[in-house]
């Protein structure tokens, strides 16, 4: 049984910095995909950033340039680096792996964004 536990939210200022950290634990595939996804109060979950195990990654167009995603392969964990961070931005992000044709989810943790 594969787990995420994700680490690192709290409250920062409109304009600021949070470091997000995941790590999977488990058997885990060496071929995989982990990213962080954010659910807003009433709105529907979207991706914000994902990165293969190869290194390649991919970003929502409104958190490009701010928002950076990395990986550690031999820890199993990914971290997002979130600057210049906006209001609207406050939400619950949650981890995400998918390995083979599983999918795993962290609970996720509540960034809150003050103006």
């Amino acid at each position: 049984q594969v787990q995420l536990v994700e680490s690192g939210g709290g409250l920062v200022q409109a304009g600021g910095s949070l470091r997000l950290s995941c790590v999977a634990s488990g058997t885990i595939l060496s071929a995989n995909a982990m990213g962080w996804y954010r659910q807003a109060p009433g709105k529907q979950r979207e991706l914000v950033a994902v990165i293969i195990s190869g290194g390649s990654t991919n970003y929502a167009d409104s958190v490009k340039g701010r928002f950076t995603i990395s990986r550690d392969n031999a820890r199993n964990t990914v971290d997002l680096q979130m600057n210049s961070q906006k209001p609207e931005e406050t939400a619950v992000y949650s981890c995400n792996l998918v390995d083979g044709y599983s999918e795993y989810w962290g609970k996720g943790t509540l960034v809150t964004v003050s103006s």
